[in-house]
């Protein structure tokens, strides 16, 4: 009899498609449930804050501000 192919094993192979930005990301959890990722946690922040539109954040005046500063300011805020 032959074998069915392993459909989840063929698509643990494929890697997504990432932003031009992110290439390289990864991300896992350990068996202690601990996150492991490739890029420094301030600079997924920064790519999120420059690229998601925040309802939240929608209505303040100084939102372009905030967008267009360098990550290495917003540490002095």
């Amino acid at each position: 009899m032959a074998k069915k192919p392993n459909k989840l094993k063929d698509k643990k192979e494929e890697k997504p498609r990432v932003h031009k930005d992110l290439q390289g990301f990864d991300i896992e959890i350990n068996s202690f449930g601990e996150i492991r990722t490739s890029f420094d946690i301030d600079k997924i922040n920064a790519f999120l804050n420059k690229n998601v539109d925040d309802k939240k954040l929608r209505d303040r005046d100084d939102i372009d501000e905030l967008k267009n500063r360098k990550p290495d300011e917003e540490s002095l805020i």
